[in-house]
């Protein structure tokens, strides 16, 4: 498998549980400011979202270790709390590979 090929499959696991932790993070933010008021959702939810934050670092943090990609993108999925940032850094890494093949 070419190098580029394991960092677009890398970028698309990156963009499977982004996508999934921004679901989850959705009715938090709106348990935050009081759209929702449901603890028990907030006690569910909650962890799982934090599994898929670990998730999405780790993923950034084992991209910069194989040179993929810099630090900035952990560090822009770490500012951002998750999923707006992995979504950000993921498309435009896979612009740039695609710039590159063209």
């Amino acid at each position: 498998m070419t190098d580029a090929r394991k960092t677009l499959k890398q970028l698309n696991l990156i963009r499977i549980i982004a996508i999934a932790d921004l679901i989850l993070l959705l009715p938090l933010l709106a348990n935050l400011v009081g759209i929702i008021d449901n603890e028990a959702m907030v006690s569910i939810i909650g962890p799982i979202h934090g599994a898929g934050f670990l998730a999405l670092v780790f993923l950034c943090v084992r991209g910069v270790a194989e040179e993929r990609w810099g630090w900035w993108f952990p560090a822009i999925v770490v500012v951002t709390l998750g999923p707006i940032g992995s979504l950000y850094g993921e498309h435009r890494i896979r612009r740039d590979l695609e710039a590159r093949a063209a």
